[in-house]
């Protein structure tokens, strides 16, 4: 069964995206830790990031610190972290997550819950920042 990345991916679902080439895509959480929070993940529905082959996983990261930089320069804050928890979504994903604190990449806190307007000028601002 496909999972809700994999219905993004086929545009089943609509997503805020920031970025995406021909093996990845980049789009606002909808319910994020912090606002300018965001997903990377790989096209190709694998489960388990560690499962993604060394070339693939390389191509992920670096495809995640150009959205990383975007982020950064649009949302104010100290650093970008970056998570992989991958039990919540049975397809491999990185978190972006701009920070000022530690509190800030807490997966355990209550999350956002932003309109759709401003996930929209979020991303929008996001995307104006990539290099």
């Amino acid at each position: 069964m496909a999972s809700i990345f994999s219905k993004i991916v086929a545009g089943e679902i609509p997503c805020h995206k920031i970025a995406e080439n021909n093996e990845f895509l980049a789009f606002l959480d909808v319910f994020p830790l912090v606002h300018g929070h965001v997903l990377v993940i790989p096209k190709t529905e694998t489960d388990y990031i560690f499962d993604i082959n060394d070339d693939d996983l390389a191509k992920m990261i670096v495809f995640s610190k150009i959205v990383a930089k975007a982020i950064k320069s649009a949302v104010p804050c100290k650093r970008i972290g970056l998570a992989v928890i991958g039990l919540e979504v049975p397809h491999a994903h990185i978190h972006l997550v701009p920070m000022n604190s530690v509190n800030d990449i807490n997966f355990t806190r209550v999350k956002l819950e932003p309109s759709n307007e401003q996930l929209t000028e979020m991303a929008v601002l996001i995307r104006s920042n990539l290099a």
